[in-house]
Order: structure tokens, then C-alpha cells, then sequence
């Protein structure tokens, strides 16, 4: 019998798989509880349900249980990073990052990344699947579980970490829309920001959803050419018809863009290169975030020296344009994405042979 991912569920839909066990409608918001604020796990803990019901249910529907592969300590931010194995063996990562304003969750939404961004360690394998709804949703309970120790919780939601959220864009919205649910993890729109590479079908869709999140696009080139070099995507969106689409949805939904923009040293990080990319966002409703790149060993991509990054700032913003530098995390672990997923599999692989 094929169990249904509670996790992957909501409330009205848990009601259409309760009914023909002739259960009440209001035992549906009391396992969801269960699940979210109380990190169940197991149907015999859900004490306020009946004994015969939790017999019922567990024939019924399921928990995935995700393992931690693998967990690393910064000692010198307190970020976390995370290493979750799923049921069928494949892993994903995700990071707890800790700021003055809160606790903010980077989670992942495919295992591996078919987009082939050339800074970028998630996308070396390509695509191997897409995540359902409530495998990213365990990603973020995992971690409020670690937070509820310390009596905090998850503030912010970042859809940053592995592949590209808009190829799988449907189980992207209903993660979004389970949890901001009051019986979910009840996390407010504006404190949820997706990220992508360019998608530009997927921003026109995500445009006309009513969701007032933050849309974060990884720009990374002021120009077709050197973007097409470091972003394959480019080739088939544009900088012309993504900055369009991003247009598009900062009309709509009232809310600025942010770019994002990796400097790789004597690859992107000229004046010339700022000047360019100040003349191509002027007048935009956005903000830049500049990302001293992260080195990946399969990539001979390296950091700019911190005046050269400084100086790019200075530029953009006599501009007019705003631009923040993105504070380090982490820096002390496995910091890019993907990095701690492909060592593990590499330990896994060298101890098979």
C-alpha cells in the first residue's frame, strides 16, 4: 500500500485521506501539530489521538526520516552545516546560519543541479532528482529541532542551496505555501527568498502567484558574453529578457531584486565590469550582493583581493546603485554549495575501493 508523506500534505487534503477511516475533520490540524510544532516522528507519540486511530494512521501515512550524514561546526560564526541522507540514499545539504536578526534556514530543492554554473560544486554530477515538498520541509524541521534545544526557532527561509528551485518549480510553491501555514512553521512570505540562476519561464509564473517574496537572481556578468561564460543558462535567457522578467515581477509584487554577483578574481571583478553592470541596473527597483566566490577545488576560480572588492562596491554605488558586500559564513567548513555532499561521497567511494 503506497503511504502518503505527511509532510507533503495539507490540512484539507490529510481530511480526504482521514474520511474514509470515518474520521473527524478536526483530528487532521491535531496530526499536522503533531508533525510541525512538536517534530513527531512517530505515531504513538500523538497521545491526544485515540490508540486505534495511531494504528489506523500508520498504515495509512508516513514520516520520512531523514539521517544526519554528516554535521560541521563553524567556530567562528556558529553556522551549521548539514549533510541529510533520504530514504532512497541520495544526500542533500543544508545550513543554519545565525545573525543578529535571527535564524535563517538554506535549504536545498533537487539532489544535484542540471544548470552546469561553473563556480559551482552542486551542478558537477548534473541533475539526479527533484525533491518533493516535504523532503525540503524536513530539511528545515531537522534544524528547528537543533534551534528548539537552544529555545529558538527558524526565522528566515533562503532557497539557495542545491539546484535550480524553478525546475522544480510546483513542489517549490507548495514547500513555500506548507510553511507559512499557521500549523505549519507559520514563516511570514517576506521572509522567504527564493534564488535563481535565470529561469525566466519560472519568474513570469512566480510573478502572478500573490506570494511577496524575496526573489534573488544570480546575475554574476554585466554583459551576454562573460555571463554566458560562467552561466550556461545565459544562452537560452538573456541578460535582456531576464532583467525584463525581473521587471516584471518587482512591478508586481512591490518587492526589489536582489543580484547577486560572485567576483572572481581577473574574471568579472574589473571597474570597467562594475561601471556596466551600474549602467545596466540603473533605475531598477534592486539591490546587489556582492559574493567574494567561494573556491572550488574542481574550479580555478579564486577570490579578488578585499580592495578590489571594495573598490567594486564604491563604483556601483556613486551609481546610485545599492550593493552590499555578503558577510563570510561558515568560511571555516565547507562553505560552497555542494562542497560537503561531493567529499562525503568521495570518503564513501575511496573506503568501496
Amino acid at each position: 500500500m503506497h503511504k502518503v508523506r505527511l509532510t507533503d500534505i495539507f490540512e484539507d487534503e490529510l481530511v480526504e485521506i482521514l474520511r474514509p477511516l470515518g474520521v473527524e475533520k478536526y483530528r487532521a490540524r491535531q496530526i499536522l501539530e503533531w508533525v510541525y510544532a512538536r517534530g513527531a516522528k512517530d505515531f504513538g507519540k500523538m497521545t491526544n489521538l485515540p490508540k486505534t486511530l495511531r494504528e489506523q494512521l500508520s498504515q495509512h501515512l508516513r514520516f520520512t526520516n531523514i539521517r544526519t550524514m554528516a554535521r560541521q561546526n563553524s567556530e567562528q560564526d556558529g553556522t551549521l552545516k548539514f549533510l541529510f541522507e533520504f530514504e532512497d540514499g541520495h544526500a542533500v545539504e543544508s545550513v543554519l546560519l545565525r545573525h543578529d536578526y535571527g535564524n535563517s534556514v538554506c535549504v536545498s530543492t533537487q539532489v544535484g543541479c542540471s544548470r552546469g554554473c561553473r563556480f559551482c560544486a552542486s551542478t558537477l554530477e548534473g541533475l539526479i532528482r527533484n525533491l518533493s515538498a516535504g523532503e525540503i520541509i524536513e530539511q528545515v524541521l531537522a534544524l528547528e529541532a537543533v534551534l528548539a534545544d537552544e529555545h529558538q526557532h527558524v526565522s528566515s527561509i533562503v532557497i539557495m542551496g542545491a539546484g535550480e528551485p524553478l525546475d522544480n518549480y510546483d513542489q517549490v510553491l507548495r514547500f513555500i505555501r506548507l510553511l507559512h501555514l499557521p500549523y505549519g512553521l507559520n514563516i511570514g512570505y517576506r521572509n522567504i527568498t527564493l534564488s535563481t540562476c535565470g529561469v525566466v519561464p519560472g519568474i513570469d509564473r512566480l510573478a502572478q502567484e500573490g506570494l511577496p517574496i524575496t526573489l534573488s537572481v544570480s546575475l554574476h556578468a554585466p554583459n551576454d558574453r562573460l555571463r554566458s561564460e560562467l552561466m550556461p543558462i545565459n544562452e537560452r535567457y538573456p541578460i535582456a529578457e531576464l532583467l525584463a522578467a525581473c521587471d516584471c515581477y518587482a512591478a508586481i509584487t512591490k518587492r526589489r531584486i536582489t543580484y547577486e554577483y560572485a567576483l572572481v578574481s581577473q574574471v568579472n571583478d574589473r571597474a570597467e565590469d562594475a561601471r556596466q553592470l551600474a549602467n545596466l541596473l540603473a533605475g531598477r527597483l534592486c539591490h546587489v550582493n556582492l559574493i567574494p566566490v567561494n573556491a572550488v577545488s574542481e574550479h580555478s576560480y579564486h577570490q579578488p583581493p578585499t580592495e578590489t572588492i571594495r573598490r567594486f562596491q564604491d563604483i556601483l554605488k556613486l551609481r546610485g546603485i545599492e550593493a552590499t558586500i555578503r558577510k563570510e559564513m561558515g568560511s571555516d567548513i565547507d562553505a560552497a554549495c555542494g562542497q560537503l555532499r561531493r567529499r562525503i561521497i568521495k570518503e564513501k567511494t575511496e573506503d568501496i575501493f
